[in-house]
């Protein structure tokens, strides 16, 4: 016996949230399964042990020009506070820590123009390409017929600076450079604004996090659909057709007119299609693999690092951890360094015993902030590639030849079926913003092709 609705939402993350809430405010009758236990998707607060303090082992920031999640945080009356940003950072290059102030430390004045000049082409390269339709862009086949580290090979032309743009990569994508397709990464600099947008604190992408956590978006929207989520509900097959979609989850499956798919890409190879998907939906999701992050939040009894005048923020192009912020909420109660092993770093360190790992942390966080970083009050680790419904973080990206040979597949509904994620978003692709857009724009899909 199936019951019936008027729209399926598949996964109960930001994507699938924004997209029920819109489509319930304009009186669908919307049900969203979700397969884990809990909302929120790549957001996710834990609670720090002996304490009523959360960290987030996800998704974390917000920024200017993010302003579709901005506004919904504003609409459920949750508000932000600045990530801490004052004092010297730390930076490892050319083999030498140093503290430095503003955006770079002091290098050898020919790696500075060569980091200049390479950012300055990769930024006026990314403008030209098209957001909605990145294939269409002026040499859209060769851009994506190589690799992100090939085009920063014919453009940067010191080792610092190619050493330089491959950590900014991990940051970002959570990969390598010979992994990501050239048009895929300028694409995505562009939805994000540029470089600099990206990659800063004050005035960029890290500039601000949601007190209490970001799930909290998540639980509030959800709270908002009552009801009309189904926890533990893990979706194993969709029978479409122009009439319509069954959708199954363990022993009980729904009928609606129309469904949402709102789970990362390579998840959706988990889910039985009748018919299939077609062939270049299918290809196109072959080509769309997570990035590898572990992320892991340190917890001490105070933050000793900002009384030796640091921010809490430092980089380095050799160590595993190679990007750290100070992530302690505003009152310093606890006192958190947020850390990242990515790409490679990531892989390798997934491999080692779970004490390894952590010496592994705190040996690099020691080199950074001196030896009160070896003894923590609590270290909290999520490895996201290892989390069934996730398989990676922060999110999927476009290998060699995929966008020109199947991107225009990415955001195009197949019959009855509408794909969300942060991953089809054209602003602010990979960020949390980016799934708000995609959710919107699946309801907004699903509103033409009722009232036409």
């Amino acid at each position: 016996m199936s019951e019936s609705r008027d729209v399926i939402v598949v996964g109960a993350g930001v994507a699938g949230l924004t997209a029920a809430r819109a489509l319930a405010a304009a009186g669908r009758d919307v049900l969203v399964l979700e397969a884990r236990e809990r909302v929120g998707g790549r957001t996710l607060n834990v609670e720090v042990p002996g304490s009523d303090a959360y960290v987030e082992v996800g998704g974390m920031w917000v920024g200017p020009g993010q302003d579709r999640v901005l506004a919904l945080l504003n609409e459920h009356g949750l508000t932000t506070y600045p990530t801490f940003d004052q004092g010297s950072r730390i930076g490892e290059f050319d083999g030498r820590i140093v503290r430095y102030q503003g955006r770079m430390p002091r290098l050898n004045p020919l790696v500075l123009a060569d980091l200049a000049l390479t950012q300055l082409r990769l930024d006026r390269s990314a403008r030209r390409i098209p957001l909605d339709a990145p294939w269409t862009a002026p040499h859209a086949s060769a851009l994506d017929g190589q690799t992100f580290d090939t085009w920063l090979r014919n453009h940067s032309h010191t080792s610092t600076g190619r050493e330089f743009f491959r950590l900014v990569t991990q940051a970002i994508w959570c990969a390598e450079p010979a992994e990501i397709s050239a048009l895929w990464a300028q694409f995505y600099i562009h939805s994000g604004g540029g470089i600099d947008s990206m990659i800063s604190t004050s005035g960029g992408a890290q500039q601000d996090r949601v007190a209490g956590g970001t799930q909290r978006l998540s639980i509030a929207m959800a709270e908002d659909m009552g009801e009309h989520i189904v926890l533990g509900a893990a979706v194993s097959e969709i029978e479409w057709s122009d009439n319509g979609v069954r959708v199954r989850a363990g022993k009980r499956q729904w009928r609606a007119r129309h469904a949402i798919v709102a789970v990362p890409p390579p998840l959706v190879a988990g889910i039985r299609f009748a018919p299939d998907l077609p062939a270049e939906r299918a290809q196109l999701l072959q080509r769309l693999p997570m990035g590898w992050t572990i992320k892991v939040n340190v917890v001490y009894d105070e933050p000793f690092w900002r009384t030796q005048g640091l921010s809490g923020q430092a980089n380095s192009v050799r160590r595993a951890l190679g990007t750290v912020f100070d992530a302690s909420p505003p009152d310093t109660d606890p006192a958190v360094l947020v850390g990242f092993l990515e790409a490679t770093h990531a892989q390798t360190a997934a491999r080692l015993a779970p004490k390894q790992r952590r010496d592994v942390v705190l040996d690099d966080l020691a080199a950074y902030f001196g030896p009160k970083a070896r003894n923590p009050v609590e270290y909290i680790e999520q490895d996201w590639a290892a989390e069934t419904y996730t398989r990676g973080c922060y999110g999927a990206f476009a290998t060699p030849s995929t966008l020109t040979r199947f991107g225009s597949e990415l955001r195009r509904p197949t019959g009855p079926l509408h794909w969300a994620g942060t991953e089809t978003a054209t602003r602010w692709a990979g960020y949390i913003d980016g799934a708000v857009e995609s959710g919107q724009r699946a309801a907004h899909e699903i509103f033409a092709s009722t009232t036409r």
